[in-house]
């Protein structure tokens, strides 16, 4: 197996290969390779959007080699937070990156104007992008797959207007229904003058042992299609967390005003399958399905006369865009969830920011003035669509200051007490308990995904795990996710990829490690990310909580801040950080 690494710099217009041997030898691939490599490659205390700081795309030993593996994991150093930016996506990238024979791919530097990069097998080309610079990201990957090679083994990645503008959490389109999200890693793109990337190959992968290989790979494949394993991200999805959270009181509503909403049925991911579900869609080499697509019907004249569009939704953007932004039917929540894919900006930031500016507005913290007549409230669609377009333009300093995240903004004009932000990024859709807070707040990227503290919660509910058990759970979920992002698989498929099947699969292709290895390796990658949080800055004793958390009921009731204070002290403690 290849161990390479494509380097580009768009101010020389130069690239060049290195294989990487130890180096993937010893972090396996994925997060582990692209941590080490961001560290390197990233100078201490750069600027997130100088030409010096890096984007870094890793894929793993498995990518596309078995059922679910199928993520890529972009790194960088985030402009909303200003240390580890880290963001996951789909669609056909892994599979591009594998049949271009590149693992990793390290992008640097500055374009004079805007540009496109065309990568196929070893033929790097920096193209002029200057006619799409300005086209939203839907548009512009229908114009390169006309003007592009390699139909069939090829991913288009792309950014819209946010991204070009540097809102600090634009986000990065895959191959139309896919995205790095969160982060930031579109004003990372847009601060280099890159408009998009396409990766097609026609590279082999040689297996060992083809034998054991399919032996393996049938095993796993069966544990996907024929057990319930994850079954329901085929059929409803994660949008059938809605009615489940609204359920247990854990569903944000309102800028965390409430933890129910009163019309989540009508935002449910039972609703949106029985009324507009048009399509499922795979990522490549995925057997599931998850990623549901919706036709949204709209008028554009009084003579019905229709415009169809296909957005894809799941629960994260029907939380932030929805019950969290008052908004009541299903077709306004897609209809700002297409506002963001027009415009490239990440749905969960978008929505948190929104709330908060919401109930800002509601305050008399900011004025009519300063929204530029924008009536910014609970389920006004219409008004919605055009803050997110004032985001982007930028038209005043208040829109110019919502560009830069929840956490800036509040600063700037009060409200820190429910401006939701852990780590200075906006927050998930879970108000579970405190294993949620605490998850987020120490994850590597501030994430929900990073430990699922959110599931923690719902687990201490049932077997009532005291506080000190559920920072044990944080700290391996923290762990041994940084060895299953290493492969890189999708995080549905956790389940299934059992440490078993894992070092089966990892024996398989010709990587011998056991358990106990994968268990330090796991430590070791999640230690350098956090080498990398504190060099750039991060502090998790001074780490800001919105005093919000602790004012709205949440699934385990209302939750003690004593209860979190301690939980971060054992979880410094048990790191040995105390």
């Amino acid at each position: 197996m290849l161990r390479r690494v494509l380097y580009i710099d768009l101010t020389r217009g130069e690239s060049w290969v290195e294989e990487k041997h130890d180096l993937f030898e010893e972090w396996l691939g994925g997060t582990g390779v692209a941590t080490q490599l961001l560290l390197k490659e990233a100078p201490a205390g750069v600027d997130p959007l100088s030409p010096e700081a890096p984007i870094i795309f890793s894929i793993g030993p498995l990518s596309t080699m078995f059922p679910a593996m199928t993520k890529t994991v972009a790194q960088f150093k985030s402009p909303l937070t200003g240390e580890l930016g880290e963001c996951y996506a789909g669609g056909r990238l892994a599979m591009a990156m594998r049949f271009a024979g590149h693992e990793s791919i390290v992008i640097k530097g500055r374009a004079e104007r805007p540009c496109y990069i065309s990568i196929e097998n070893d033929t790097v080309r920096i193209r002029d992008a200057t006619s799409i610079w300005g086209i939203g990201a839907a548009r512009v990957g229908v114009i390169l797959r006309d003007v592009e090679r390699g139909v069939g083994r090829r991913s288009i990645i792309r950014i819209g207007p946010a991204g070009e503008r540097m809102v600090r959490y634009a986000s990065v389109v895959v191959d139309t229904y896919r995205h790095f999200g969160r982060l930031g890693l579109g004003a990372v793109f847009g601060s280099k003058n890159l408009k998009a990337i396409v990766i097609s190959g026609t590279e082999d992968v040689a297996i060992p042992d083809p034998k054991r290989y399919r032996e393996v790979y049938n095993r796993i494949y069966r544990m996907v299609v024929q057990t319930d394993a994850m079954e329901k991200y085929h059929d409803l999805g994660t949008p059938m967390n809605v009615n489940v959270l609204n359920q247990l009181k854990g569903l944000p509503t309102r800028n965390f005003q409430s933890s129910s909403f009163a019309d989540a049925e009508n935002i449910s991911g039972e609703r949106l399958a029985e009324e507009y579900l048009f399509r499922r869609v795979s990522c490549a080499h995925c057997p599931i399905g998850c990623i549901h697509v919706a036709m949204l019907k709209t008028a554009f004249t009084p003579h019905h006369e229709f415009e169809v569009r296909r957005v894809s939704y799941d629960y994260e953007p029907i939380y932030s865009l929805g019950s969290n932004l008052g908004v009541t039917t299903a077709e306004g929540v897609l209809e700002l969830i297409d506002t963001c894919e027009r415009l490239g900006l990440d749905a969960m930031s978008t929505g948190v920011v929104l709330s908060w500016a919401t109930e800002a507005y509601e305050r008399d913290l900011i004025t009519p003035q300063e929204t530029l007549g924008v009536p910014l409230q609970w389920n006004n669609v219409k008004g919605y669509v055009k803050a997110m377009e004032n985001i982007v333009a930028a038209p005043n300093e208040f829109y110019s200051a919502l560009a830069r995240g929840v956490e800036f903004a509040a600063s700037r004009y009060g409200g820190t007490d429910f401006a939701m932000a852990l780590g200075k990024n906006e927050v998930s859709g879970y108000h579970t308990g405190p294993a949620s807070i605490v998850g987020q707040l120490v994850g590597v990227r501030h994430s929900h995904l990073d430990n699922a503290g959110y599931s923690i919660d719902q687990t201490a509910a049932k077997k009532q795990l005291d506080p000190a058990a559920m920072v044990d759970q944080i700290i391996r979920e923290d762990d041994s996710r940084g060895v299953f992002n290493s492969l890189v698989g999708c995080l549905f498929a956790r389940g299934v990829y059992t440490d078993e099947n894992m070092i089966d699969a990892l024996g398989s292709v010709g990587i011998t490690k056991s358990r106990e290895e994968l268990t330090e390796l796991g430590r070791r990658i999640f230690l350098e990310k956090y080498r990398f949080k504190t060099r750039e800055g991060f502090d998790l004793s001074k780490a800001r909580i919105p005093r919000r958390f602790f004012e709205t009921v949440s699934t385990l009731g209302r939750i003690d801040p004593e209860t979190v204070e301690k939980m971060i002290a054992l979880y410094r403690e048990r790191r040995g950080w105390a």
